[in-house]
């Protein structure tokens, strides 16, 4: 990884991370000074900085806590947003703010740009690192630019052309209840989200569980710079990425189409397993990952970067916000 000034004012000093491709520019004070003081530089550098580098991060600032990360999104003047139609466990902490997904310590969660999976998703998601891991648990991130431009261009439009469709069974002890994914236990209330975002629903078990199916993009075009990304998460819904222990467990008491998730081209037909490997092998070869440090703040433009998790050892906190 290269480190490199990149300038310098009397308030805040600038670096680069860079590694793969992949660049984050780092934001720090210069001398003691808290994130109220350079509130008016930061809001200038970050909005100057996030479409050429697609994250920010703040570090060296005093500690927020969730309130004062919390604080420091909404000055930014874009409204923080919910977790609808969430994907993987999370739990509300202050307001805006959520934790980072709760998966056991040892798992890797893959490259992903946040909700990918639907067809409404925020522009910026901001992570604050509350406590940092003894031993690992990174939130590696890759350029969606890159990835785009490294993918095989036959794979490209082959998916352009057929989209990714997202199949989803919720509950039965396997993957998230209904009733959490869409903040209701009202059956109703579930059909009318449903219909407003083009999802297709099914009830099964006399209504004890619930199937979607909905098909969404695989690129998009930045509505600001115009760049084409890589934006879906085909690969990470798919079952070959489960370990094969696990999915020969799942198949052992679950049919195919009782899955948790799955995903299919948009007709309906099979995504072949060589194709989203190859996906996984340049989100791999584009990552560009750093160590936390207590107190960092890490600001992303959802569409220009993806983000996962590493493992880690020992107790972690990272927090969550999105903004529209």
């Amino acid at each position: 990884m290269d480190t490199l000034i990149s300038g310098i004012d009397e308030v805040l000093s600038e670096q680069v991370l860079e590694q793969n491709g992949s660049r984050v520019l780092v934001l720090s004070p210069q001398g003691a000074l808290n994130v109220d003081a350079c509130l008016p530089q930061l809001r200038e550098r970050v909005a100057r900085a996030r479409t050429t580098y697609g994250g920010v991060l703040l570090r060296g600032f005093d500690a927020l806590g969730a309130a004062g990360f919390d604080r420091l999104v909404t000055s930014f003047g874009q409204p923080l947003l919910t977790y609808e139609f969430g994907s993987t466990p999370r739990s509300k902490v202050e307001k805006g703010v959520y934790s980072s997904t709760e998966y056991p310590a040892d798992q890797w969660i893959d490259q992903h740009n946040e909700q990918s999976y639907t067809l409404n998703w925020p522009a910026s998601i901001w992570f604050y690192c509350d406590i940092a891991a003894e031993q690992g648990g990174a939130t590696p991130v890759a350029d969606s630019r890159l990835v785009y431009e490294r993918l095989d261009p036959a794979l490209r439009r082959h998916f352009a052309e057929r989209q990714v469709m997202y199949v989803r069974n919720y509950g039965n002890g396997l993957d998230l209840p209904w009733e959490q994914v869409f903040g209701t236990g009202e059956r109703d209330q579930v059909e009318q989200y449903c219909r407003a975002n083009r999802i297709d629903y099914e009830w099964l078990d006399d209504g004890e569980a619930l199937r979607t199916r909905q098909v969404c993009q695989s690129e998009l075009r930045h509505p600001v710079t115009g760049e084409t990304v890589w934006f879906n998460q085909a690969h990470l819904f798919h079952v070959s990425n489960l370990p094969p222990v696990v999915r020969e467990a799942l198949l052992e008491v679950v049919d195919d189409d009782r899955l948790p998730r799955n995903t299919f081209f948009g007709d309906g037909t099979s995504i072949d397993a060589a194709m989203l490997d190859e996906i996984r092998a340049v989100y791999r070869e584009t990552t560009l990952s750093f160590a936390w440090q207590a107190a960092d703040t890490l600001i992303l433009d959802n569409l220009l970067m993806s983000h996962g998790r590493a493992p880690f050892a020992g107790k972690r906190r990272v927090l969550v916000a999105m903004t529209a």
